[in-house]
């Protein structure tokens, strides 16, 4: 459900309400009495499902593209991994 935003004419206290898109809009302030306004703000929202990112559950084509985009790792160790051996060394793997 939506959640819109509204401004006293009054009072000019702003309220957010929880509303069905087929309920009809509020009109009266509850604090004073005074004429609400409905006011347009920014929204968050998810998309769900696939395709609306190219990060988002890639398919195997756009994994291997995203993988050859991704810059190499420059650390100079010849692809060693201390940090991975210390880790296992200190967890008594």
């Amino acid at each position: 459900m939506p959640v819109y935003e509204y401004k006293c004419t009054k009072c000019e206290q702003t309220v957010e309400v929880m509303q069905k898109m087929s309920d009809p809009p509020l009109s009266v302030c509850k604090a004073c009495g005074g004429g609400l306004k409905k006011l347009i703000t920014g929204t968050s929202f998810v998309l769900k499902g696939s395709g609306w990112y190219v990060s988002d559950y890639p398919s195997s084509d756009r994994k291997k593209a995203m993988d050859s985009e991704k810059p190499a790792c420059s650390s100079g160790d010849g692809g060693t991994a201390p940090a991975t051996e210390t880790r296992k060394e200190a967890v008594g793997a």
